[in-house]
């Protein structure tokens, strides 16, 4: 029989680099003693001095964990997969419900056992349950991500539904931060969701961001966004941006020292110059685009792979199906992040945008 053998990130330097090793045997302890013959320094890695698996290692079979079939003597098929799962000092051990649950992460050699516990480690904020936070927030907590923080203090109206995935007819009148809580729990029980009711202000955001890793902003409004590239800025973490109107949409990623909103955009519009969704209106599917870009690059962040949208500007036009990359620089002379700032705390951004925070949160 021909068993594909995946080989975990921190046994791979054994195994000639490779993520899949394909292997001979009938059974899970035949294909292990082949494995271990044909790479004699993995060999010691997954048995112990009396040929045993030891305790930190999990074998999955077809990602059911091999003590829950017949154990070594588990009985193998052409195509079949095993998956030798170490634990990780400092992370937790993968459950077999976790396994099976993530198993389109775990075997992919970006991601892994070892990313999927960074995934479970990472504690993400998202602004705004809205049109680009229910999105993000949805994919976050189906990928694991650990700790989910929603910040938001509107309720449920019945004009979210054509956009705010997370909320249901029944939700309406409803904290929109107790709705988004009860959909994602209800999609991973793993998720440890944590609620913040209320705005975000300059009182309170360098006492909420700084407990996070990575803050998602959903805001529909320049107070909103000038402050929270602000507090991220001073708190060091990274932001991942998004907004949407009509048939457009924008996404980057803010890393501190690498440019910032103001970068972008040095001032707000004038009040009321530029609309937003309430009163232009969004194609309810466009969030759904963006929303998903922000999950993605916030699962880069955190799985540390690829290029991030960092110093970059993703321009989206639903219209004519266009996507758009415009290059982002940091501004040498920008008020925050600049080589001689003149802000350097947060300020008051009602009067710096002059319109007031507004009744709801969120596209």
């Amino acid at each position: 029989m021909s068993i594909m053998v995946y080989i975990p990130t921190p046994f791979r330097r054994l195994a000639g680099n490779q993520t899949y090793v394909r292997v001979e045997g009938s059974s899970v302890a035949e294909v292990l003693n082949n494995l271990g013959s044909q790479y004699p320094g993995l060999r010691h890695m997954i048995f112990d001095e009396s040929d045993e698996v030891p305790g930190h290692i999990n074998i999955y079979v077809n990602n059911q964990e091999m003590h829950s079939l017949q154990g070594k003597e588990t009985p193998l098929e052409d195509g079949d997969e095993i998956a030798v799962i170490p634990a990780i000092a400092g992370g937790q051990v993968l459950t077999e419900d976790q396994v099976n649950r993530y198993s389109r992460h775990i075997i992919m050699p970006q991601v892994g056992p070892l990313g999927q516990r960074k995934l479970m480690a990472a504690k993400v904020l998202i602004i705004g349950a809205g049109g680009l936070g229910s999105p993000s927030a949805l994919y976050l907590a189906l990928a694991g991500v650990g700790t989910i923080g929603i910040a938001d203090f509107d309720i449920v109206d019945l004009s979210n539904l054509q956009r705010q995935v997370l909320h249901h007819n029944d939700d309406v009148g409803r904290p929109k931060t107790q709705s988004a809580k009860e959909t994602l729990l209800s999609y991973n029980p793993d998720v440890n969701v944590v609620i913040h009711d209320g705005p975000i202000t300059s009182e309170n955001a360098m006492e909420l961001i700084p407990q996070y890793d990575i803050v998602v902003n959903g805001a529909d409004n320049f107070t909103t966004r000038y402050l929270v590239n602000d507090a991220c800025y001073f708190a060091g973490k990274p932001l991942v941006d998004g907004s949407i109107l009509l048939f457009d949409g924008q996404a980057t990623v803010f890393i501190p020292g690498q440019g910032c909103y103001r970068c972008l955009f040095p001032a707000p519009p004038p009040p009321g110059l530029v609309p937003n969704c309430a009163d232009a209106g969004v194609l309810g599917a466009l969030t759904g685009v963006i929303g998903s870009i922000q999950a993605i690059e916030t699962l880069k962040l955190i799985l540390e792979i690829g290029d991030s949208l960092s110093s970059r500007l993703l321009l989206f036009d639903a219209l004519s199906m266009e996507f758009r990359i415009v290059k982002l620089r940091r501004d040498p002379k920008c008020p925050l992040c600049g080589d001689d700032p003149t802000v350097h705390e947060l300020i008051d951004y009602v009067e710096f945008c002059g319109a007031p925070f507004p009744s709801h949160d969120g596209n």
